[in-house]
């Protein structure tokens, strides 16, 4: 029972983190627009608001997501394995745009690397359904 208990636990911090990493993306890309009708200052305010809380999610994504690899690769065929080295790769491109997106300075490269650490943040949960079975 015990056991069970780590693996609800293990899985549901992934979940919850996965929710907010990628939940957390998509939702503050819909409230763009309304953000900037109140100010043009109101988007980058809500995104520094956001940004440790993003941050939090997605060490708490990586660490969980090792911890899955460890409790699921003794039964791990080679297609298993194939699709994790795409989740890492996806995970860590995710993680890249974010952090580019952060540092852009120009409209064009806040769109470019938002658009693609969502998409790839996206990619990582399609992969992550996969992998779960």
């Amino acid at each position: 029972m015990l056991a069970e208990l780590v693996d609800v636990v293990r899985l549901s911090l992934h979940v919850l983190a996965a929710t907010v990493w990628v939940g957390g993306q998509i939702t503050l890309a819909a409230l763009v627009p309304a953000l900037r009708a109140v100010s043009d200052a109101a988007p980058r305010a809500a995104a520094r608001r956001f940004t440790p809380v993003a941050w939090t999610a997605y060490v708490i994504l990586v660490l969980t997501g090792a911890w899955n690899v460890v409790v699921e690769q003794p039964d791990a065929t080679s297609a298993w394995n194939t699709a994790l080295v795409v989740k890492v790769g996806v995970v860590a491109a995710s993680g890249t745009t974010a952090f580019l997106h952060g540092r852009a300075r120009s409209t064009a490269g806040l769109a470019i690397y938002g658009a693609l650490s969502g998409l790839t943040a996206l990619a990582a949960v399609v992969v992550g359904v996969l992998l779960a079975g």
